[in-house]
């Protein structure tokens, strides 16, 4: 008997041939011990190509699959088949995803506490006038570089191709698929980085001139863009490796990169401030970049180049693993045994497909799409009084951490939704993403109403000290009580939109609902940034964002994406959606009777959080419990054996 490992499994998957029913954990008799790699506990049975007889590990018994089916790539087109795509790799526990979830959550909150230490960096040393003006419209360059290289963008085309490549590479014949995807697409990736850094350079002037026609020292802004168009390569680098690592099933690596870039920019203010002014910040970009690459390339390298574990290793793995039955802690998931994963071989030049224009460019463009709500904020905002584009940076920036924290499931589980999608399992697929909708959605409802609740007082022991004043603490307060309300959309809008790309092919509908959120945000900010000055500008992105949202949900199909029950969704969203606003109400009034901040932003989180669980109760919202005690169980149980490589 031969036995191939999957490198995307680490030592907690096995990939077996001969049909040998039933499933165990992973290999060396570690049961889920890989904290990024994809402990699923499960073997998956994959016999050589042309053997006859080969079998799909089942519950306990062999069943026939079948074989000579093609690998589909996503953007290439393929011949209609009622065959499912194979992956050869096995799908994760809860108890795995869970704990990869806590993982991406607790670094990502430290990755954000930094970005809240950035910030307040910022408005200590700059304030909220011009010079802070200018050095956010050049922050416009990385914030719309991470949108489409590193969150959204790249990330929705790359993981699925990495996907079938590990998948291909389980198989363990051939050239290595991952190998000639990475050989057939960062070269030119990295050329078109490199080429779009230097025209942001030296278009720098007219960049600034659209973006802000009305602020008062362009030449500041200049030198910063151009300081921060580096960042264009580096986070280019940086979302490819976060691509490649989480459909590995690395997660902690991609995990860190925004507590390395946070540092760079905190770094560079203090060290440089007193001497370049604002200008150090960008130059914190730029070193924060190269850091988001640092702290991934050892990791991006072993999944590339480490050696491959010989047969009669992963033989006696794969012997060890079947004698072992499945844990009673895993759940139902890993009770369930996959279907068939027989890959097809096919040349390694053909991997090049798997990133072709027909793909990314609707990806790339509805990223760029959502990100030009902030540029239609800093541009309605650039004729506003000085400090007004700082006032809406600093309350989206906070206001968007409980939107942040809530999408960390589903970054975790998009390779999964992939994967599931390319093996034909739509009911896997439609069961991930309601569940994934509705904990998201549970999650950053509570702290939109917590937001929406203790704004002022947030506002005051965050960022009112040194050049700060009480004015721009009221100002910021109450753009941020308005930015709260589109919570919801956005979240929503990051979860859903994975699905459309996830099938690896070619849609523009998200590009449609997002034009359609873009024009509503720029007729209704063009018409109340007079009366209500950056209220309404807030208020316009709000109801943008809301109106996106509700045309990716009513979208979802058989055709375009996950067909999902679109009604049942609802029902269940207006529950928290509920309990939402009578926690902000308590929460504000309580808050309200309290003149100590640290003493109202007690009290109001307090109470936000007591009459929201309770009414989540009441309503009957079951979402949020059983994913709690998953992750519970799952780090308590497993927590010691974690791998940090």
């Amino acid at each position: 008997m031969t036995v191939t490992p999957s490198r995307a499994e680490g030592e907690d998957a096995v990939v077996r041939a001969g049909g040998r029913g039933g499933s165990g954990p992973g290999a060396g008799g570690r049961r889920g011990s890989g904290l990024e790699a994809g402990g699923t506990g499960r073997g998956v049975s994959s016999a050589p190509e042309g053997s006859p007889g080969e079998r799909a590990a089942g519950e306990g018994h062999g069943t026939e699959a079948r074989t000579g089916s093609p690998v589909a790539v996503p953007g290439a087109r393929v011949a209609p088949t009622d065959v499912a795509p194979p992956t050869g790799v096995a799908p994760p526990t809860r108890g795995f995803l869970a704990k990869a979830t806590l993982v991406t959550a607790v670094l990502s909150i430290a990755g954000a506490l930094l970005g809240l230490g950035r910030d307040q960096a910022l408005a200590h040393l700059f304030g909220a006038g011009t010079e802070t003006d200018a050095f956010l419209v050049a922050w416009t360059v990385p914030e719309v570089a991470a949108t489409l290289l590193i969150e959204d963008g790249m990330a929705f085309v790359l993981v699925p191709a990495f996907s079938l490549a590990v998948a291909r590479r389980a198989r363990g014949t051939g050239a290595d698929p991952v190998r000639a995807l990475v050989a057939s697409t960062l070269p030119r990736l990295a050329l078109a980085f490199v080429a779009v850094a230097a025209l942001l350079m030296a278009g720098a002037p007219y960049l600034v001139a659209a973006l802000a026609p009305g602020l008062p020292d362009p030449g500041l802004a200049v030198d910063c863009t151009r300081l921060t168009a580096t960042c264009v390569l580096s986070f280019g680098l940086a979302g490819y490796c976060s691509a490649a690592l989480r459909a590995h099933r690395r997660f902690l690596a991609p995990a860190a990169i925004y507590v390395a870039y946070n540092t760079g920019i905190i770094t560079a203010m203090f060290v440089l401030g007193d001497r370049w002014g604002v200008r150090s910040a960008a130059v914190g970009v730029a070193v924060g970049g190269c850091l988001m690459v640092a702290a991934q390339a050892p990791s991006f390298a072993r999944q590339l180049f480490g050696r491959r574990r010989s047969a009669p290793e992963t033989e006696a793995t794969a012997d060890a693993a079947a004698a072992q039955g499945p844990s009673p802690h895993d759940g139902p998931e890993a009770t369930k045994a996959p279907q068939a994963t027989e890959v097809a071989d096919s040349p390694a030049p053909s991997m090049k497909h798997s990133v072709e224009l027909a793909l990314i460019a609707p990806v790339l463009m509805f990223a760029l799409c959502r990100q030009s709500q902030v540029l239609i904020e800093r541009f309605l905002a650039s004729t506003l009084p000085s400090g007004a584009i700082s006032h809406l940076n600093y309350a989206q920036k906070v206001a968007q951490i409980p939107m942040t924290l809530s999408l960390m499931l589903c970054t975790v589980t998009f390779p999964v939704l992939a994967q599931a999608l390319a093996e034909g399992d739509t009911e896997r697929a439609r069961t991930r993403v309601e569940r994934d909708v509705a904990v998201a959605s549970c999650m950053v409802l509570l702290g939109a109403a917590a937001v929406f609740a203790c704004a002022p007082q947030i506002i005051q022991l965050l960022f009112q000290r040194g050049a700060f004043t009480a004015q721009d603490t009221a100002a910021t307060a109450t753009v941020m009580r308005v930015y709260s309300v589109g919570l919801l959309g956005h979240t929503l809008v990051g979860a859903l939109v994975r699905t459309y790309f996830s099938a690896g092919r070619p849609t523009w509908y998200p590009l449609a609902a997002m034009a359609a959120g873009i024009v509503a945000t720029s007729w209704i900010g063009a018409g109340t940034v007079d009366a209500w000055g950056v209220r309404g500008i807030a208020a316009a992105n709000a109801i943008g964002i809301t109106v996106t949202a509700a045309l990716l949900l009513s979208g979802m199909g058989e055709r375009r994406s996950v067909p999902i029950r679109t009604r049942r969704v609802v029902h269940e969203l207006s529950k928290p959606v509920r309990a939402a606003v009578c926690a902000a109400v308590a929460g504000a009034f309580c808050a309200s009777r309290v003149d100590s901040p640290e003493l109202a932003l007690a009290a109001g989180g307090l109470t936000v959080t007591v009459v929201y669980v309770l009414l989540l109760r009441v309503l009957g919202v079951k979402a949020v419990a059983p994913a709690f005690r998953t992750a519970l169980r799952s780090v308590t149980r497993r927590l010691p054996h974690v791998r940090f490589r």
